[in-house]
């Protein structure tokens, strides 16, 4: 009878959790993503974040990195913009081409995650709160024909322009002001009409830190925009409580700050480097405990809870892998010796092996808005992290190589 009853039980609880799963598909899927500019991990531990504390309980808060592979092609500067679209597009400065805030000449062969949206699912609202027009108009790259004439369905952005309502002050307090705005717009939209994909970027940290570094007013900043944080999450909350809806809720900063005395960023010291990913997903724990996460994994991640299928070019171009994966390889490289491609990668798994597929390109027609063709080199086992392959020479001496397996893609380059 033990034994009956003991079948009995997990039979029970395989129906329950099947029934749990179904009910959760069934939910319509939403998300909101944050931006919070310039605060490096280290800092949220030295001021009260009691919002981010209250989120983080119930989901995860993860150290991460910004700036791509050091000392590399994919480097990438520690600036606003170029990490902004960083996230967007899922890739680094080496293809989405944003390096500064000027934002002279962004690639839109790399698609954002609202051209991915509106592409396949063009029913689903977006909508963008932010102080930065520029995110919008530049980045997006709203009506622009390189966009296919992206709209957003909703917009409240360029209160930095308002000079009228939000009178410019040499403290810039005045962005304290927009922030509020934003997220009292954000908030209020967000709870009565729940757009699918929503930004918001909120600015007043990264100002405090220009002017006044490491100390009390930057400290005070961060801890203003942790209570705008938290009124955004009420509207969440609010949300999941009253609507069939499951919602994805994700804050994240652009770059950290200098180490000595926090009033800049730009370059690659640690601490520049050095981000946090916030969440209300308690299995971006685990999932990410076998890599380094990056603000390059936040867009995989997305697409992959909004269940968007993504076109396999724009996978092997994606920098990042899903936070819902269990992913257990990273660091990829490459080299050609003679007739030789020698690939090599981590492989994080305690135990067992599984084989990836390593396929190579020799051209980089995506840049101008073309397709690569791809060959099949062969497998690979994962837990010798390496293999050989005899190739021919590429003319052009440029080698693109994606790994493909079920616990991580990767891709490098040889220049």
């Amino acid at each position: 009878m033990r034994v009956k009853y003991g079948k009995l039980l997990m039979y029970g609880f395989s129906l329950f959790f099947s029934f749990s799963a179904l009910a959760s598909d069934k939910k319509q899927r939403k998300t909101v993503f944050v931006i919070v500019d310039g605060i490096a991990y280290d800092m949220l531990a030295k001021t009260a974040t009691p919002n981010i504390d209250y989120i983080a309980a119930k989901g995860s808060l993860i150290p991460a990195y910004i700036g791509g592979k050091k000392d590399s092609y994919s480097q990438t500067p520690t600036i606003s913009a170029v990490g902004y679209n960083s996230l967007l597009t899922g890739t680094w400065v080496n293809k989405h081409n944003v390096w500064d805030n000027g934002i002279a000449d962004p690639n839109y062969n790399y698609p954002t995650l609202f051209r991915l949206i509106k592409d396949q699912k063009p029913e689903l609202k977006t909508a963008v709160f932010s102080t930065w027009e520029d995110n919008r108009t530049k980045l997006i790259g709203e009506g622009l024909t390189e966009t296919n004439q992206i709209k957003m369905d909703y917009a409240f952005d360029g209160l930095e322009l308002d000079e009228f309502r939000y009178p410019h002050d040499n403290n810039s307090e005045y962005i304290k002001e927009v922030d509020n705005a934003v997220v009292h717009r954000a908030s209020e939209y967000i709870a009565k009409y729940a757009p699918d994909l929503s930004w918001v970027y909120l600015q007043y940290t990264d100002d405090m830190g220009h002017r006044y570094g490491d100390g009390k007013k930057l400290y005070e900043g961060i801890t203003f925009e942790d209570e705008l944080i938290g009124k955004l999450y009420k509207a969440i909350e609010y949300r999941e409580k009253n609507f069939d809806e499951e919602w994805l809720f994700v804050v994240t900063t652009d770059h950290g700050r200098t180490e000595t005395d926090g009033k800049h960023h730009g370059g690659q010291s640690d601490r520049e480097r050095s981000v946090w990913i916030l969440s209300n997903q308690a299995e971006w724990i685990a999932n990410t405990n076998k890599f380094t996460p990056s603000v390059v994994d936040i867009a995989p991640s997305i697409a992959d809870f909004m269940k968007l299928d993504i076109p396999i070019e724009t996978k092997r171009e994606w920098d990042g892998n899903s936070m819902f994966d269990n992913v257990e390889v990273e660091g990829l490289t490459a080299e050609v010796k003679g007739s030789k491609l020698n690939v090599y990668w981590n492989y994080n798994a305690s135990v067992g092996s599984r084989s990836a597929e390593i396929w190579l390109a020799t051209t980089n027609h995506v840049k101008s808005g073309g397709k690569d063709e791809y060959i099949l080199l062969g497998k690979a086992d994962l837990s010798k992290e390496k293999a050989s392959f005899k190739v021919k020479k590429s003319e052009t001496g440029f080698y693109k190589i994606f790994l493909k397996s079920e616990v991580g893609n990767l891709n490098t380059w040889i220049l």
